[in-house]
């Protein structure tokens, strides 16, 4: 569950508006109107870690997979161990056959 203190109807039509979304093209036009360039390839770069850290890469071999700071995978890490949203996330990419953790780390 979100933090109480970021929680406001913004957050909840933002979250609406994501699940709403059909087909890959639509989530690709939304993201390119709501994200800057940087910021979406950040967000992915998260998860792409997540993924990473989850199939027990080292934070040196995940920075060099990925380019991001030990700072940044630590944090991913502190979340996937702690929160519940990357696990959730992943858990349903691999239920709907979408992630292969077998070919995961070539990604």
């Amino acid at each position: 569950m979100l933090d109480e203190r970021i929680k406001n109807e913004q957050i909840d039509d933002l979250a609406r508006a994501m699940i709403e979304l059909k087909e890959m093209d639509e989530a690709f036009s939304f993201f390119e109107d709501i994200f800057t360039i940087h910021e979406l390839q950040a967000v992915a770069q998260r998860l792409a870690m997540a993924r990473l850290l989850r199939r027990k890469v080292t934070y040196q071999e995940i920075a060099e997979k990925t380019g991001a700071s030990t700072a940044t995978i630590s944090r991913v890490n502190r979340c996937l161990n702690y929160g519940s949203g990357y696990r959730m996330a992943l858990d349903n990419l691999k239920r709907e056959g979408i992630l292969d953790d077998e070919s995961d780390l070539e990604k």
